[in-house]
């Protein structure tokens, strides 16, 4: 049986000091990881990873970005 993958999601916070963001993070365990891919949390606050969709929120105050 296989275990429902909405279950194991989470919600992990970030602050400027992370950026520039990107999945999988330094934190987690290299065995399950899968290729990195760079997160713009820093333009709504919040990004979904596309490979394993956990959900990274910006906290603190966003760095002053490039126009």
């Amino acid at each position: 049986m296989q275990q429902a993958a909405a279950s194991k999601k989470q919600v992990i916070e970030v602050t400027a000091a992370d950026l520039p963001l990107h999945c999988p993070t330094p934190q987690m365990t290299l065995w399950n990881a899968h290729p990195r891919v760079f997160l713009a949390v820093e333009e709504t606050g919040e990004a979904m990873c596309p490979y394993c969709g956990t959900r990274y929120r910006l906290v603190g105050d966003a760095p002053k970005g490039h126009h």
